[in-house]
């Protein structure tokens, strides 16, 4: 939850994408209500919380380190939230957002209160 606070205050126009998988449940936070829009994401699994960035790449600012994971996504494993940090994902995400904008001209002026929005939920066996 703290996570979920932490990008709302970022960016307060951002949607969350939820899905519920087998194994964990994944947020894309996108300013539309598309996938290819994200800006980054984060999936909830038992043991740690991966922080990704979908177009992680391209990312410039900072000095965090950001594990590969494809082309584009880059992300960091977060164990506990008091060993995030905070101010580099803060400036990741700023540019990150900045991208996806670049993307997509349509987001440039988007002003609205972002929504969580479930895409899918797996059935239980």
């Amino acid at each position: 939850m703290e996570l979920r606070n932490f990008i709302a205050d970022l960016v307060p126009q951002a949607n969350e994408l939820i899905w519920d998988n087998y194994i964990a449940v994944a947020i894309a936070y996108v300013k539309s209500g598309k996938l290819k829009d994200a800006f980054c994401h984060i999936a909830i699994y038992s043991k740690y919380v991966p922080f990704g960035f979908n177009r992680g790449a391209e990312l410039t600012s900072g000095t965090l380190k950001l594990n590969r994971k494809g082309k584009l996504i880059r992300h960091i494993s977060i164990k506990d939230i008091k060993s995030f940090p905070m101010n580099e994902i803060s400036i990741l995400i700023s540019e990150a957002v900045e991208l996806s904008d670049k993307h997509n001209s349509e987001l440039w002026n988007k002003h609205t209160q972002g929504k969580s929005k479930i895409m899918s939920i797996s059935e239980k066996n």
